[in-house]
């Protein structure tokens, strides 16, 4: 296989104004320039999940959910660091929502929307509607990433691409309220990060803001139940969906497949793949792709979803993400979830397949997914 490339209580509505530590004592969305190295909070090893530092510096045990609390916005100040930070509610304005097309299918509505994310933008995204919905606010409803490919949104909706990758389809066949927006750069989404996006420090970035502008407008939808919200994505679409959630509470569960495995088990520890403008170039420009150096990793990722529910589809043969790594991921994470009575949320398939989400595991998904919610 070729090497790719990876491909509100909520968090957007909370400040940061000042966080008392001795790396940060400067606002936290003031600038998007590359920072200095010592504004990141730092951890000798990011798979030691139960400990967190004080306002001094000390690092103390985690021994309940407050104490993780503060060691989960210690990564997001972290992530922020490396990806720039999330945009403020200034960039909040009104989506403008236009249907540019609607098709009317055996079980759901299709439509090809627009919305507005920030000033000046606007992302292209295929919105699935249920046919039989009747009552309002009854929906769950799920944000589908896609994958690195030239077609964006159009294969997990089924119109091109792989027949293993139509997840917003399926899930729209079983009654979920789907939005399906391209990346930026990908698909009908024409974005260029250096011009248009000067702005941001990186591709990830960007991506999670328009991910989370996606839930809000699902939000805003009279089928949707909002305590109902998901995310699905695959490689590109896995790891995106993970920062999303990581940023965004409204996300109460997660699908991710072939989408990560933490940064000493990608490809050795070669991290080139994570610093192209779609995604992070702090990793090369400050960090010089040493997975040592870069403050977050995929342990704390996936822990500081706790306790909202995450499944992952990691192959045994994905060439790009090394499913030990992964299962070393969740190990690990499973003391945090445990911290919260909340272990059965976790879940792990490792399929014999290579990097794909073959049709047992969607299903597996799928029923996981409904489980949560019933």
């Amino acid at each position: 296989m070729m090497r790719r490339s990876p491909g509100l209580s909520f968090l957007s509505r909370l400040r940061f104004p000042l966080l008392l530590t001795p790396w940060l004592l400067i606002p936290l969305y003031t600038v998007s320039a590359a920072p200095p190295e010592s504004i990141a909070i730092p951890y000798p090893d990011h798979s030691e999940l139960l400990v967190v530092r004080d306002a001094q510096g000390t690092l103390g045990p985690v021994k309940t959910p407050a104490d993780w609390a503060r060691r989960r916005a210690h990564l997001r100040t972290n992530m922020q660091v490396v990806m720039g930070p999330l945009p403020d509610d200034s960039q909040r304005v009104p989506l403008e929502v236009k249907t540019h097309s609607e098709e009317i299918l055996d079980k759901y509505i299709r439509r090809k929307v627009t919305y507005t994310p920030e000033p000046h933008d606007r992302v292209p995204a295929w919105l699935l509607i249920p046919r039989n919905l009747t009552d309002k606010r009854s929906a769950p409803a799920m944000l589908c990433l896609h994958q690195t490919n030239n077609v964006g949104k159009d294969e997990p909706v089924g119109l091109g691409g792989l027949i293993n990758l139509r997840y917003a389809h399926e899930l729209a066949e079983r009654g979920f309220v789907c939005i399906v927006p391209d990346y930026p750069s990908f698909g009908e989404y024409r974005y260029d990060f250096k011009t248009d996006g000067s702005h941001y420090a990186s591709g990830s970035m960007k991506a999670i803001w328009n991910n989370m502008r996606a839930v809000d407008l699902l939000e805003g939808l009279p089928q949707v139940d909002p305590a109902r919200i998901g995310v699905i994505g695959h490689s590109l679409g896995g790891h995106n969906a993970l920062f999303t959630a990581l940023f965004d509470e409204r996300l109460q569960a997660t699908i991710t497949s072939c989408g990560f495995t933490p940064f000493h088990d990608y490809y050795q520890g070669n991290l080139m793949g994570w610093t192209s403008d779609r995604y992070m170039p702090r990793i090369r420009e400050i960090y010089h792709n040493d997975p040592n150096q870069v403050p977050f990793d995929f342990y704390e990722i996936l822990a500081g979803l706790a306790p909202r529910g995450c499944y992952s589809n990691s192959p045994l043969h994905d060439n790009n993400f090394e499913v030990e790594g992964v299962r070393k991921a969740f190990q690990k994470a499973s003391t945090v979830y445990s911290l919260h009575q909340a272990k059965n949320r976790l879940k792990l398939a490792t399929p014999d397949a290579q990097h794909d989400f073959p049709p047992a595991q969607r299903e597996e998904a799928y029923q996981w997914l409904e489980g949560m919610w019933k």
